[in-house]
């Protein structure tokens, strides 16, 4: 039997994490990290000499760690989203990680208008710290190559959650941004395993009729096959047929 990958993720407690480690478990022999252990072994990014024992003999590191919250303030940000960007990325160079995948979020180009859909190559533009942290994980990932013979990729990571988000204020941008937890495990099979040469953006949505933003470089580049569509989920449900669903039409 070949030898399986072994990829390390931190932040593997939260959210996509769990999303991840559920689905591609039997694939990869994943190591989950996390800084309130869960069930998973203890690394805190903010302690750069935890990072580069953590990562020595692994084939990936995919960063996932941070405060998640576009509403948070610097304080908060700084020591996981900022300081810890730049350990993960420091160990992986020093410990020569082929691969390292940033959790970007499309909140680093949130300040584009809302019927503009974003492309991979546009430049951040966040309307909030948050989406500027991630900025800042774009632009380490792109000094590590620039320094090493790293592969990086940024996943600019959509609206990620379990169901179609539902409810008055949600949006046709939020439901055009939908990440479901299938294709995000897809999104990150692709970081890991698809080819890259140096430093690459991509855009982290499900299969969604109408996108907020364009998935055309993972497909093309990495092999990303998204299968779920929010608006055909949303017509599936009850709670979708009541509360009648938005529909956006941006370029393609």
């Amino acid at each position: 039997m070949p030898k399986k990958r072994r990829v390390l993720l931190t932040g593997a407690a939260g959210r996509i994490g769990v999303a991840v480690t559920d689905r591609l478990s039997e694939r990869w022999d994943i190591v989950a990290t996390d800084i309130a252990g869960s069930g998973c072994q203890e690394l805190d990014v903010t302690d750069a000499s935890a990072c580069r024992f953590a990562f020595a003999e692994v084939d990936a590191v995919v960063h996932l760690a941070g405060v998640p919250s576009p509403d948070a303030e610097w304080d908060d940000l700084l020591p996981g989203n900022v300081i810890g960007a730049h350990n993960v990325a420091s160990a992986a160079m020093a410990l020569r990680t082929r691969r390292l995948v940033l959790a970007s979020s499309l909140q680093a180009v949130s300040a584009y208008p809302a019927d503009f859909q974003v492309r991979a190559g546009d430049p951040p533009r966040p309307a909030n710290l948050y989406g500027a942290t991630k900025a800042w994980a774009e632009a380490i990932g792109s000094w590590a190559t620039s320094v090493s013979p790293i592969e990086v990729v940024a996943m600019r990571i959509g609206y990620f959650a379990e169901e179609p988000p539902t409810g008055p204020d949600v949006t046709a941008r939020d439901l055009g941004a939908w990440l479901s937890p299938e294709d995000c495990a897809e999104l990150v099979r692709a970081s890991v395993e698809g080819p890259v040469e140096g430093f690459t953006v991509v855009n982290g949505i499900s299969a969604n009729r109408y996108r907020k933003a364009s998935y055309s470089d993972a497909e093309t580049q990495l092999g990303y096959r998204p299968s779920d569509d929010v608006w055909v989920s949303l017509k599936n449900t009850r709670s979708g047929a009541r509360q009648g669903i938005p529909t956006e039409h941006t370029r393609p």
